[in-house]
């Protein structure tokens, strides 16, 4: 059941965002948009509760009870940067929005400033890793049996993991920044050809 709910969650964040921005968008509804956008921590909550009570009502946690914590975590930290991507793209495509800017390079500017995105990316990556670490702690507090809940503690080394993989992204991009790409010059293949013959 709890892999349907983890399912049944990501599909109602993406609905909600989707709404959100139709209303906001296409239906000229501002107000109504806004309050789409708004709803989707309450989706968390609910996985969060459905999680509790699967626990509480004698389940022994599994690593999808993790995902569970895991996801909390990542929406958490990255929903916010999710939707304004959603609301960006969505804006240029059906609103007349400015078109999205692509970073590249290592510091700030107008398009520069994909490494400091990363390293941002990082404190997010962190932030979710703390929440889904004080989900888990939670879960083990109120379901009280050790041997229930010993399979969330497993997680812990792949949060490490995931961590250490942001860390690796963002000094990877930052000692050998994302460069621009660089238009080839257009080639006259049929000139070429015929001036090699000449």
């Amino acid at each position: 059941m709890i892999i349907a709910i983890i399912v049944a969650s990501e599909i109602g964040f993406w609905v909600l965002i989707a709404l959100g921005l139709v209303a906001r968008y296409m239906l000229r509804l501002k107000r109504t948009g806004l309050t789409l956008l708004a709803m989707t921590p309450v989706v968390d909550v609910i996985l969060l509760v459905v999680t509790a009570m699967d626990l509480t009502s004698g389940a022994t946690a599994t690593v999808f009870h993790g995902i569970a914590a895991i996801y909390l975590g990542f929406s958490v930290a990255h929903g916010h940067k999710m939707i304004a991507w959603a609301d960006r793209h969505f804006a240029y495509r059906f609103a007349n929005g400015p078109q999205p800017i692509k970073l590249y390079g290592g510091g700030g500017g107008v398009c520069g400033g994909y490494a400091v995105e990363c390293w941002k990316d990082v404190a997010r990556t962190a932030l979710a890793v703390a929440v889904a670490l004080g989900t888990i702690w939670l879960l083990t507090v109120v379901v009280d049996n050790e041997t229930r809940t010993s399979a969330l503690n497993d997680l812990n080394s792949i949060f490490l993991l995931v961590v250490a993989i942001e860390v690796l992204w963002a000094l990877g991009y930052t000692l050998w920044p994302k460069k621009r790409p660089t238009l080839s010059p257009l080639v006259d293949v049929h000139a070429n050809a015929t001036s090699g013959q000449q």
